[in-house]
């Protein structure tokens, strides 16, 4: 399989424990990496991007090969794992560092990324506006080794911090 068809999606959905799972093991995905995106410190560490003080995004970053798995699939696995209407963060996990946004890196994806946020807000599925921001990748920072495919490592932590959260009860109130 050639390299030339691997591409990059970058989202932000809260805690990127929790976004790592739903992309995680589908054939085509080549490698869904935690990290950090969009702030305005170099090389940052998890507890700087955790104070709000940085200006990171935390999310994910996935390696997919583009002629199994498309972009907008991915889109449609991304949305039903947020709450695209809360503008300071995702259920328990409240700043900055924990808002949705789409990162786009090619001008396609940028067009299917607005394509499925106006198909998510004409869907009419929230009364609250979608407040999932669009915009350009930036430099990609790889969380710490520990915070890497978190819900394997550590499954009983993964699990309580996502029952704690509010996260599973939202999914299955909105998207089920």
């Amino acid at each position: 399989m050639s390299e030339l068809t691997y591409e990059k999606a970058t989202f932000a959905g809260g805690c990127f424990w929790c976004m790592v799972q739903p992309f995680d093991e589908l054939p085509g995905i080549i490698k869904v990496e935690s990290g950090f995106m969009g702030g305005h410190v170099d090389q940052p560490t998890y507890e700087q991007v955790k104070s709000g003080q940085s200006g990171h995004y935390e999310v994910v970053q996935i390696t997919y090969d583009s002629k199994r798995f498309s972009y907008e699939k991915l889109l449609s696995l991304y949305w039903p794992q947020i709450d695209p209407t809360d503008p300071d963060g995702q259920f328990h996990d409240r700043g900055p560092q924990y808002r949705t946004a789409i990162f786009y890196h090619n001008q396609s994806q940028k067009e299917k990324a607005i394509n499925s946020k106006e198909e998510m807000e004409n869907s009419k599925r929230f009364a609250k506006p979608i407040v999932t921001e669009i915009l350009e990748a930036s430099t990609f920072y790889a969380a710490e080794e520990k915070h890497q495919y978190f819900y394997k490592k550590s499954p009983n932590e993964y699990k309580e911090d996502r029952r704690k959260s509010g996260r599973n009860e939202f999914i299955k109130s909105h998207w089920e």
